[in-house]
């Protein structure tokens, strides 16, 4: 066994599952020796237990193909063979809410995908380059659980990547109101056209909870911690619309804002492509060189050309211009189960560990 950290995947077989599994092959901190999933994939090999349902374009990598998928409600049995475990479980939220816990109560960290956790008030929900100090809480959370290294730390939801470093780029000219439209990817679902035919030439202008998500999830990014919990920001005042669109990967948004200090579109666009954070200062292995690139073509971004930009875990923005109504408009993409799920606790994790937070057992 290598001195890389040995890592658990909960919900192994779902989607982002499976998109942690490629993201991880090969990595130079971390390796996957365990994989759990719910009762009927337990005591199968990983491949006997997905089966037909590989959804990455990538082929599943052999060191996981032989693997015995655990039982992922036997959680001390789990615990005892990782360091840390990645949370993808699909299950109820309060049911993920509790098992995750549990595996935090055994000394294990949780770097979790779910959104059971995001408004506990003394678990960190964080994109790395935006608010990593907000890792601090956990100092408070392992308090409360009575613990010395387990903890449970997300990250927020994928619709709002393509926006809210936008927005936090441009935080000294005081965005105060944003509107923004999220055109999102079937992947969001965990789904691909095979299993969604009726997709296929459609849309679909609702999507459970992500408007309330979309809207209110930044403002925790840009809090406080304030007696041992997170304080959110109140502005700016953001109102949202979440539609599926028939696109497999990449979530766009189109996006209007007010600012109290007005900018030049040269200022705002240097913002842009100068945004960096602790990722890139430390060189995580998953930080993106530079995270956000603007486009100057008038027909970018596009999903096609864009969503893998910095392999999926960059922004791209494009069509930037003075608005009738607000002060500016744009359009973002970002990849929806890259950046905005498996690629974003990955690169949690990869902070987390480059903090001290995340060590051998």
């Amino acid at each position: 066994m290598s001195e890389k950290l040995r890592v658990g995947i909960l919900g192994a077989t779902g989607m982002v599952g499976q998109r942690f599994i490629s993201l991880l092959e090969n990595h130079p901190w971390f390796e996957v020796t365990t994989l759990a999933a719910s009762p009927r994939s337990a005591g199968k090999t990983y491949e006997e237990a997905v089966g037909g349902r590989w959804k990455m374009d990538t082929p599943m990598p052999e060191a996981v193909k032989s693997m015995i998928v655990k039982n992922v409600n036997e959680v001390e049995e789990v615990a005892s063979h990782v360091d840390f475990v990645f949370s993808a479980v699909d299950m109820s939220k309060d049911e993920i809410k509790k098992i995750e816990e549990d595996y935090a109560k055994t000394e294990t960290p949780v770097v979790s995908n779910n959104s059971a956790h995001r408004w506990t008030p003394d678990v960190p929900m964080v994109v790395p380059e935006i608010n990593p100090e907000h890792f601090e809480v956990i100092e408070s959370q392992k308090k409360r659980l009575g613990t010395t290294k387990g903890f449970i730390a997300v990250k927020p939801n994928c619709s709002i990547q393509s926006y809210a470093p936008v927005l936090t780029a441009w935080k000294e000219f005081e965005p105060y109101e944003v509107v923004a439209t999220t055109y999102q990817a079937i992947s969001g679902a965990g789904k691909t056209f095979k299993d969604w035919p009726e997709m296929e030439g459609n849309i679909i202008p609702y999507i459970g909870g992500e408007e309330e998500k979309s809207e209110q999830e930044p403002l925790r990014l840009w809090g406080h911690i304030e007696d041992g919990v997170i304080v959110k920001a109140e502005t700016p005042v953001i109102t949202t619309q979440c539609i599926r669109v028939p696109v497999l990967n990449g979530h766009t948004a189109a996006v209007f804002v007010k600012f109290k200090k007005k900018p030049t579109k040269e200022q705002l666009i240097e913002k842009l492509v100068n945004f960096s954070g602790l990722p890139q200062e430390l060189e995580l292995p998953s930080a993106p060189k530079q995270m956000i690139q603007y486009l100057e073509e008038d027909n970018r971004p596009q999903v096609r050309e864009d969503v893998d930009y910095e392999n999926g875990m960059g922004i791209s923005v494009g069509r930037l211009r003075e608005d009738t109504v607000y002060d500016y408009k744009f359009v973002g993409l970002s990849h929806n189960t890259v950046r905005g799920a498996a690629g974003g606790a990955v690169l949690c994790a990869e902070t987390l560990k480059a903090k001290g937070y995340i060590t051998k057992k």
